[in-house]
């Protein structure tokens, strides 16, 4: 017999025969047949003294007190010609209280050892607490919950494999109602907990601690699924790899143990390297492996053996199974393979290659101390998860890969093709040493003496377009308002009132504050006043146009929000539209010379070239690589100007873009921020090019206040007749293919603070 499960639980526990007694009073009572009656009769008659069998009790000491009787009472459940076969016994399982166990039971409880305590497997208080809720529901409020958990219990036989068994439980004989104390939930409150098992303390806030009562017993019936478990866990041991840790399960091998009914056995598995035809060490498995057959094959085998072995494993791979190593030949018995078996103490062991596509992946090893421990039906048994074996090792291939790119992604950012080849290199190191528990810093990643090329496309003017549509949403928003409580003026004079103060200020003296002031007075007051005439009778009229204006609100904001939105998604139409063409003409590109290209999307893209030996070490770079990529920069950037006057017409709002292109000889270094996630120039002399970049989009005509940069035209900004002469060259050549007009402005562009000297060509784009 067990001890009351320590859990919280909201019953009370009475074990009670009260509900078996009354079936034996019908029996006695009503059955037709005489000794039937006569029976339940004598059973009625037997307990008629021991009144807290009825009644129930909390003292479990009593089960031992009355436990003839108990037996006695229960035989019909339990056949003395079964007590061998079955395992079965009464109780409470839930509170770990049993009784009246059958002889197979009480075998298996001895076997396990006298500290062992028989308890549920894998429920923790929180879960445990919410189940017994769902009896309650299940039992007093007949509700239909058939998704509750099966139960298990996890028992070591004499050998120490642990067996697991599949609990059954019939309550025929349980009631569950409740105290004094017992809070009863409405059906609203029960389907809002169904809604939320997770939510331990709202269920404990309904079904308080031993508010409730459990009474009786149920019949346990145990059946054992060892294997069905075993494989079961197998199975989740092998799929459920953590992306954040890639660990070995540390029971794996225990696992094995109950899986193969095999109390001393160890596991091996090697991974084959094709290109070195050899066999390798997952590193996550070093310390749960033992690879004693596998390890000889590497250290003992010459290369031209272990080639000849793993040819011979790709044409027929059959695995190898040895129940007992002694009634192996002579001949055998004197091969330096043998000696490594007796070395290690392995009496009998299976040798199985893994094949994906017919090619040699891994090899498993099991090997035992104990003679005669696998044979053909234990191989046989491996059909039923090799398939699992095989996904976890592809798993386990596209994990580590996966995590080299998440060590970049959350280490770096999302890196260009060019330069990824230094990240990952780095993250390779760092992932090999988590792997061993090692610790590694990562070393800073950058770039040296590189040709930087910048452009950018602009959307002229989006924000002034963005405050104008804000104002034509909001005086919307007042208008229908307005059109509302002109129906409703008894309720509604205070807040025409507002909207007349809020409708003067936006159009005349708007403050920072006016919109956050606006919504405020909608969230508080007038969106609830408005939603409450929706509850309560209301004419069709007010209804409808109520309805009608909640259908423009944007929710997160409480505003009307159609003009600007339609602004949104023009921008982030045109701005993918501009990102797509640069990211597509970006293959071309990177055949001229691999480069570092990231582009930003703002109103409007604006796109970086860094370029140099030191992106790609291996190939050969040279000055007309940097004349080569500006002239396709050129040309791409016209290309987009082009494209955009076909597709700018089905745009929700009419934009128009102003590009530009920077012209910057100098070397320049870029070097990888921790903390920003993203490349940028390194060093104070550097930082020049990135204050020019950034002045450039508003700087205007030298001596005039008209931009640099206009609709319809490519703004090339430049130092020196140098870049001049080359630009021209390039701008002579897409003229004569009539990408570009022929109206070649000369420009001053304007001091900038610390920036002079600067030169600019404005050019036409022509049309299709």
């Amino acid at each position: 017999m067990a001890n009351l499960y320590k859990k919280d639980a909201p019953f009370q526990v009475y074990v009670s025969f009260k509900k078996y007694l009354d079936v034996l009073e019908h029996i006695r009572y009503n059955d037709r047949l005489e000794y039937r009656a006569n029976y339940a009769e004598s059973l009625i008659e037997k307990t008629r003294n021991f009144q807290e069998l009825k009644d129930g009790f909390q003292d479990f000491s009593l089960l031992e007190k009355y436990e003839d009787i108990i037996k006695l009472l229960l035989a019909d459940l339990f056949p003395t010609g079964l007590t061998n076969n079955e395992i079965k016994a009464a109780g409470i399982p839930l509170f770990n209280i049993t009784f009246n166990f059958t002889e197979r039971f009480k075998k298996i409880l001895k076997d396990a050892g006298q500290d062992f305590e028989i308890e549920l497997r894998n429920i923790d208080d929180d879960e445990f607490y919410v189940f017994c809720c769902c009896l309650i529901l299940q039992s007093y409020f007949k509700r239909d919950i058939k998704s509750l958990m099966p139960f298990y219990y996890d028992i070591p036989n004499h050998q120490g494999i642990m067996k697991h068994y599949k609990i059954t439980v019939n309550s025929d004989f349980t009631e569950i109602f409740p105290t004094e104390e017992a809070k009863i939930p409405s059906e609203e409150v029960i389907d809002m907990l169904l809604e939320n098992l997770d939510d331990y303390s709202l269920w404990k806030k309904y079904f308080p601690s031993k508010s409730w009562i459990m009474k009786g017993f149920s019949i346990i019936s145990l059946v054992d699924c060892t294997t069905e478990v075993a494989l079961s866990d197998l199975k989740s041991s092998m799929i459920q790899i953590d992306p954040e840790n890639l660990s070995p399960d540390e029971n794996l091998v225990e696992i094995f143990k109950s899986y193969f009914d095999v109390p001393q056995l160890s596991f091996g598995l090697m991974l084959y390297n094709k290109k070195d035809q050899r066999l390798e060490k997952l590193p996550i498995y070093e310390n749960v492996f033992t690879n004693h057959i596998l390890d000889f094959w590497i250290n003992t085998f010459d290369e031209e053996t272990r080639k000849i072995t793993f040819d011979s494993l790709n044409h027929n791979p059959k695995p190898i199974v040895i129940s007992n190593v002694d009634n192996l030949d002579y001949h055998v018995k004197s091969i330096p393979s043998f000696r490594i078996l007796k070395s290690n103490g392995i009496s009998s062991f299976m040798v199985i290659p893994i094949m994906k596509d017919n090619e040699l992946l891994a090899i498993m090893e099991f090997t035992s101390p104990i003679q005669n421990s696998f044979n053909g039906l234990k191989l046989k048994r491996m059909e039923f998860f090799s398939d699992m074996i095989l996904f976890s090792l592809n798993r386990f291939s596209f994990e580590k890969n996966y995590q080299i790119e998440a060590i970049i992604q959350r280490e770096y950012t999302t890196i260009h093709d060019s330069v990824v080849w230094k990240f990952r290199s780095e993250a390779e190191r760092y992932f090999n040493a988590s792997l061993t528990k090692k610790i590694y810093t990562l070393k800073e990643i950058s770039f040296k003496t590189l040709t930087p090329l910048f452009g950018f496309s602009d959307i002229r003017s989006s924000s002034e377009k963005r405050y104008n549509l804000m104002l034509e949403d909001l005086n919307l928003q007042i208008d229908c308002l307005h059109g509302i409580f002109s129906l409703i003026t008894s309720e509604s004079e205070k807040y025409i009132l507002a909207l007349d103060i809020f409708e003067n200020e936006l159009n005349n003296e708007i403050k920072a504050d006016s919109e956050q002031r606006f919504q405020r007075l909608l969230r508080d007051e007038i969106h609830p006043f408005l939603q409450a005439k929706l509850e309560i009778k209301s004419s069709s009229e007010v209804k409808a146009k109520i309805k009608d204006y909640f259908i423009q609100v944007f929710p997160q904001s409480d505003l009307f929000y159609g003009n600007r939105k339609s602004l949104d998604d023009s921008i982030t139409l045109l701005n993918r539209k501009i990102a797509d063409m640069l990211d597509e003409s970006q293959i071309q590109a990177q055949q001229i010379f691999p480069h570092y290209y990231e582009r930003f999307k703002s109103d409007g893209v604006e796109h970086n070239l860094y370029t140099g030996q030191n992106i790609a070490p291996d190939l050969h770079y040279h000055s007309k690589v940097v004349h080569k990529l500006r002239y396709w920069q050129l040309k791409t950037m016209c290309n987009v100007e082009r494209e955009f006057q076909n597709f700018k017409k089905d745009l929700p709002i009419a934009l128009e873009i102003a590009s530009l292109i920077f012209v910057y000889n100098e070397k320049i270094d870029i070097r990888f921020r921790m903390d920003e996630k993203r490349f940028d120039v390194d060093g104070a002399y550097n930082s020049y090019y990135e204050i020019i970049k950034k002045r450039l989009d508003k700087a205007h005509v030298k001596d005039s206040t008209e931009r640099i940069t206009c609709p319809g035209k490519i703004t090339i900004v430049y130092f020196g007749m140098e870049n001049q002469k080359e630009y021209l060259e390039y701008i002579n050549k897409l003229q004569k293919k009539g990408v570009l007009k022929n109206d070649t402005e000369f420009l001053r562009v304007e001091d900038l603070q610390g920036i002079t000297g600067l030169l600019a060509l404005r050019i036409s784009i022509a049309n299709d």
